[in-house]
């Protein structure tokens, strides 16, 4: 059997050879970088996905080696394949940039602006996309779109005001479980994610739509309003589940753990396992191990993404010299009071993580009585 015939195609002045069949945005996320379009739609292990949003669009300046015509129009890079001796402009292209701020822009017709409050905040794609592409103002001058706050169950809480439809969940939902319950109601300004009679989805793999939103639209109901993700410091840790992978990223602030997720590749995609699956995790693993006990800790979790996770990581940094010792003469400083055996408001025998909701004075405070 004779190996496959492998095309090259060119984007951005970088060539590559790829398979047969591979999309330009597969074959310009090989080579990395910029290069990669952006692509709030597009999930590689959801299959269907791609082509809503419009934000992967590129330049095809070469069809072919045969075909040596350049396309008239901007194309989806997620949905179109590259041809032998295409070439392709992506931020090489001003077509494109011009076009990808005005897609950004569309997104952020209805958008919230309410990034301090929203839990996505610092790990949003929307966001990125936003900060990259995006124009310094908006030209909408309407009612925004807005809809209710709705609770899929105990785990999950949907915010439609934020979605941008781009179907992730919907597809993870029809995938991962035996029935899907829920999917995209109305049509137009009026089309929205919904279970039309406010089903509570609480099958076993569905908390993995959270891993999957690009924006806030879904959320941990049991991590809202707990802590900020750059404060957190994520961990790889793994489990002998007899459900998923049991592989998964822990999220500490001190020796709490507030969140668990699967783990996430560079794209913000759930990472493969060995065997080329999807490394999906279930309800238990996210939702009910969160004590480090449950878990085998592997080490620090690498955050690739440009994220502002990643600033406070602590992977190759130096601990400082104490300094005070030096000032001391070689004394060690002398702890006058103990904060916690003082104060009515820090006690540590409080874990955030385990509060309901968010944290409140009297959740510390036993001299106030408590709310109801």
């Amino acid at each position: 059997m004779s190996e496959q015939q492998l095309f090259k195609v060119t984007i951005d002045n970088i060539t590559i050879e790829v398979a047969p069949g591979t999309s330009i945005l597969e074959a310009a996320r090989k080579i990395g970088g910029d290069v990669a379009p952006p692509a709030m739609c597009f999930y590689s292990k959801l299959k269907g996905s791609g082509g809503k949003c419009r934000t992967c669009l590129v330049e095809v300046s070469k069809g072919s080696e045969k075909d040596p015509r350049p396309m008239p129009k901007l194309v989806a890079s997620c949905r179109t394949t590259v041809m032998d001796g295409m070439e392709v402009k992506n931020i090489t292209s001003e077509r494109v940039v011009d076009a990808r701020a005005g897609v950004v822009e569309m997104l952020l017709i209805n958008h919230p602006l309410d990034c301090p409050i929203c839990d996505q905040a610092g790990e949003c794609h929307l966001q990125d996309l936003s900060y990259e592409h995006g124009r310094e103002g908006t030209r909408y001058e309407f009612q925004r779109r807005t809809f209710e706050k709705h609770d899929l169950g105990e785990y999950i809480q949907l915010h439609m005001t934020r979605c941008i439809l781009c179907y992730r969940c919907v597809f993870t939902a029809d995938q991962l479980t035996n029935k899907r319950e829920h999917g995209i109601l109305s049509r137009g300004d009026h089309a929205e994610i919904a279970t039309y009679i406010e089903k509570s989805l609480d099958n076993d793999f569905i908390g993995n739509v959270i891993d999957v939103c690009p924006v806030g639209a879904l959320t941990d109901r049991t991590f809202r309003f707990k802590n900020r993700v750059w404060f957190l410091k994520p961990v790889d840790a793994h489990r002998d589940c007899p459900t998923c992978s049991g592989q998964v990223t822990l999220w500490y602030r001190g020796d709490e753990v507030f969140r668990v997720t699967a783990r996430k590749d560079e794209w913000g995609e759930v990472e493969s396992l060995p065997d080329g699956t999807t490394a999906w995790i279930c309800n238990t693993c996210r939702f009910d191990k969160k004590h480090t006990g449950d878990w085998v800790i592997e080490g620090p979790r690498k955050i690739s993404r440009h994220s502002v996770i990643s600033q406070g990581h602590y992977v190759g940094m130096h601990k400082p010299e104490e300094t005070i010792e030096k000032v001391l003469h070689g004394r060690k400083p002398r702890l006058m009071m103990d904060i916690h055996s003082v104060s009515q408001v820090n006690q540590p025998n409080i874990d955030l993580s385990q509060i309901e909701g968010p944290a409140h004075s009297d959740d510390f405070n036993p001299a106030l009585p408590k709310k109801d």
